[in-house]
């Protein structure tokens, strides 16, 4: 019987571990998808409207940052891979965000003229272009 309940037992803290491991990934996953969505990467699910707050999405991911810190050495491969996964597109999507915001933001004006000029000097797809790039995407 004792056999019995020793299987029992760690049947059941497999269960919670598995639990647990489910239940880091979507607090993870909810972390990062309010960040986005608050970055303008993504619609609201409920209104469809894009909402642009970077501050907030600021603070999304520094509680992310700070998970990943406290977490340190206490998390599976599975559950560090989606950390850093999920801080990496977000840093990105950040970064891209402040460097390029919306024109509804008025600001445009200031930053097309010095691209006009630049591209009036230099033909389309000069090597320039390619040094200005920041990031681009491959998959």
């Amino acid at each position: 019987m004792s056999n019995e309940q020793t299987s029992l037992d760690s049947e059941a803290g497999g269960n919670r571990d598995d639990m647990m491991s489910a239940l880091f990934a979507q607090l993870v996953m909810q972390q990062a998808n309010m960040a986005m969505m608050l970055l303008g990467k993504v619609a609201h699910p409920e209104t469809g409207k894009v909402i642009k707050d970077i501050d907030a999405a600021r603070l999304f991911i520094d509680q992310l940052e700070m998970l990943e810190a406290k977490t340190k050495g206490n998390l599976t491969k599975e559950e560090s891979a989606l950390l850093k996964q999920s801080l990496m597109s977000l840093r990105l999507g950040f970064v891209e965000a402040v460097e390029h915001p919306s024109s509804s933001h008025g600001d445009t004006g200031a930053n097309e003229a010095p691209k006009t000029s630049a591209s009036a000097a230099e033909p389309a797809g000069s090597e320039s272009d390619e040094h200005r790039k920041k990031f681009s995407k491959k998959y």
